[in-house]
Formats: structure tokens, sequence, C-alpha cells
């Protein structure tokens, strides 16, 4: 057979394989399990479960690129879609996320190791640049990439059994998806310093005193060992934070989160985002319910 015919048969093959490769994955259950809850006024809460319990949700290729699509589906709304807060949680008592997959990152070469993380980091800053309200909600293990992915968020409620960390010194390597410049703007240099270079776990409490979560709920000894007794509380505190947050008007919530997001512009940012406000019929509505003592009816407008 010519070398050239030998190429072409090798090069049909190869395709074949990686089609063969490509619908397999497609036909393997999500790690990603999605739920809705109906937010106040309008649109619903979403809610995404990473379910990988037999990896203890580590991040794989296929779990960053279902969380890049659901990332993609809100960032595409704009803010003025059906979802009005996400919350991403575990669907497992085992971790939330024990950060990356090291089986499958042990098979990458270094040029595949680096498309993974670059996916990953633009997968975080986007999920941290959403224009909606998000939430984590950790009520076991995230260490690595699995508290990286938390930071993302606009908020983050652990349960008092929580454990996280930034363990990455103790593998050869740093935090690479956010650590290294997240967690000091959350909780201080000197602070995630000390996290960082020890590479020590924090408790629940301990990470609420750091200011590392915003919401601590308290989980019993008993209830840790009834299975998803904790994690079940620490999910249902998150979407009560979602609702309570969402009761709020949605243009007014968006236009806040960019203004605190500007802070070091200080009166300027904020002075741009009220002007956004200032035209909308949301603001109008409220005026007009705290003068007929009721509830307002927000449509986003």
């Amino acid at each position: 057979m010519r070398p050239s015919v030998l190429r072409k048969s090798f090069t049909t093959l190869r395709v074949s394989a990686i089609q063969c490769r490509t619908f397999a994955a497609a036909a393997e259950s999500s790690p990603i399990k999605v739920q809705h809850q109906p937010a106040p006024h309008s649109g619903n809460i979403r809610i995404l479960l990473l379910d990988r319990p037999e990896a203890r949700n580590a991040l794989s290729r296929r779990l960053i690129a279902d969380l890049r699509r659901h990332v993609d589906e809100i960032k595409a709304e704009g803010g003025k879609g059906g979802t009005r807060a996400l919350i991403i949680a575990s669907n497992t008592d085992k971790a939330f996320c024990a950060g990356a997959d090291l089986r499958e990152r042990k098979g990458m070469t270094q040029e595949e190791t680096r498309d993974f993380l670059k996916n990953m980091r633009n997968t975080f800053t986007d999920l941290s640049n959403l224009p909606i309200p998000t939430i984590t909600a950790i009520s076991s293990v995230a260490l690595g990439g699995g508290l990286e992915l938390g930071l993302c968020t606009t908020l983050r409620v652990f349960g008092s059994n929580a454990v996280v960390g930034q363990p990455e010194t103790k593998l050869a390597i740093i935090p690479g998806a956010g650590g290294t410049y997240r967690l000091p703007a959350l909780i201080g240099v000197n602070r995630a310093r000390d996290m960082i270079i020890t590479g020590r776990r924090v408790s629940g409490p301990e990470a609420y005193f750091l200011g590392l979560c915003n919401r601590l709920v308290e989980v019993l000894p008993e209830e840790i060992k009834e299975e998803g007794k904790a994690r079940t509380k620490v999910l249902d505190a998150s979407i009560q934070l979602a609702h309570d947050i969402c009761e709020g008007g949605p243009i007014a919530l968006t236009q806040a989160m960019r203004a605190v997001n500007g802070w070091q512009r200080g009166e300027a940012a904020e002075n741009e985002a009220y002007e956004v406000i200032l035209n909308t019929e949301d603001r109008v509505e409220a005026l007009k319910a705290f003068a007929e003592k009721r509830k307002p009816a927000f449509k986003g407008r």
C-alpha cells in the first residue's frame, strides 16, 4: 500500500476514534445535576449540584465543560433572563469539591494541562463576572480548585462542619485558578498568605471568622452522621439567602453589584449605577407600593 493511502487510512481511523469518544461523552450523564426554584417576583434560582461522588467531585474536563455551558447560558441572558440567582452545591456528602482530578491530570501532557487550566480559569472568571448573585453552598470538604470555585461566587454559605484549604504547595504546585489573588482580595493578604504557604485546612467556624464565608450554618454532630442532613441544611440556607436577595428589584441588584465591584472608583461607580435605576419602572413601583402599604411587584423594567 502506498504511503499516502496509509496516511489517509490512519487519519480516517483517528477521526473515527475521536468521534466515538465524543459520542460516548455525550451519552454519559452530566456530572452536574440541575434544579430550579421559583424566585420572588419572576424567574428562577438555578441550582447546580456537583455529582461525581466516586471522585469527590474533582474538577474533570467534563465537569468544567458542563459548568462552562451553564455560565455561558446565564451570561447570554445579561441579567435580564429567567435566571435570577445561581447556587453551586454538592450532590454528595463526600465533598463539595476535592480540587483537580489528579488521576485525569496524571495522563495529561504539559500542553494539555495548560489548555485545561486556561479553560478552567476562563470559566471561573466568567462565573465571577456574572451579573446576577451567585452563592456557593459548602457542607463538607472544599480543597484547592474546589475552594477556588467557591471564591468565584458573590457569597458563600458554609456548614460548621466544612473544611476548606489551598494545599497545592504540598503537591509542589501553587493555586492556579484564582486562589493567589481572589483569596487575598477576600480575607486580606496576610491571612491568605498563611493559608496558601502552609497549605493548612480551615474549619467552617474559622472560615467565618476570617471572612471567607458570609453565612455559617450550625451542623450538629448527630446531623453529620445522618446521610444528606448537613448537605440539605446548608443548601436550604443558601436557597433562603437567594430568595431574600431576589426580593429586591432585579435591575437594582445588578447595579448594586456593579457599584460594589467598582468600589475602587468610589463615587463615580456608584453614581453611574444609580443613574441606570433612576428611569426604571421598578423604582416607581417601589415608591407606589410603599405609599399603598403593600409588597412591590418588580418586573425588571
